[in-house]
């Protein structure tokens, strides 16, 4: 008789997913090679490339998996609906709280923004990932347009006011030992988050909310 897995019990495709990611997120593209994926996971080499073909593969599996988690709490805060100014908050409220649940999101984000070029953007990997950072970033656009167009936020460059916002979005939760000398406490304690969206938010309103008329 075949003993049906736990309905929790996470598949083999997720537990390489999560050690690839956690291995990824500290060394890198390059850094990693697939036979540490499977020993990580307890698996052998030949199991992992049964669910990806190559590393490239395994790689944007693991950010397209970040981006949508990402893209799922965005576009629900975009539904929960209200003012851009109200969805805005929302929405950047929400996309510090999904980096804060996962730890190492932010950290594999920002290597992927710089650093690891050996992924070749004109592949079939590197293509997945770009329509996936799309998904996000249109959505995100068309709110900050619809903002600008009520008169709630300043007229501004959406591209550069969306590339200004990234920044201290996934950073401080990417920063490490750097960021905890700085806030001379975990990044990831529940009172920090809740202190660095406040002061981000605050921030975001000053920046980039319209004067009111008086």
């Amino acid at each position: 008789m075949t003993i049906a897995p736990l309905k929790n019990e996470p598949s083999s495709r997720d537990r390489i997913l999560d050690v690839a990611e956690e291995l990824f997120a500290r060394r890198g593209y390059s850094g990693v090679g697939m036979k540490e994926v499977a020993d990580g996971v307890g698996l052998g080499k030949s199991s992992v490339f049964h669910h990806f073909k190559s590393k490239a593969e395994l790689y944007a599996a693991v950010c397209i998996r970040i981006l949508a988690r990402i893209e799922d709490r965005f576009v629900r805060s975009l539904a929960a609906g209200g003012t851009p100014a109200v969805r805005l908050d929302r929405c950047v409220g929400d996309l510090l709280d999904v980096l804060a649940e996962h730890p190492t999101h932010a950290r594999l984000l920002l290597r992927s923004m710089f650093e690891d070029d050996d992924l070749p953007d004109d592949g079939p990997e590197g293509r997945a990932v770009y329509e996936a950072v799309g998904g996000i970033l249109e959505p995100f656009s068309s709110l900050l347009k619809e903002g600008m167009s009520a008169g709630e936020f300043r007229l501004a460059s959406v591209s550069h006011v969306m590339l200004l916002l990234i920044g201290p979005i996934v950073f401080p939760f990417a920063s490490g030992e750097f960021g905890q000398q700085v806030l001379g406490k975990d990044v990831f304690d529940a009172a920090q988050v809740r202190r660095l969206k406040s002061e981000l938010l605050d921030l975001v309103r000053v920046g980039l909310h319209a004067p009111s008329a008086e």
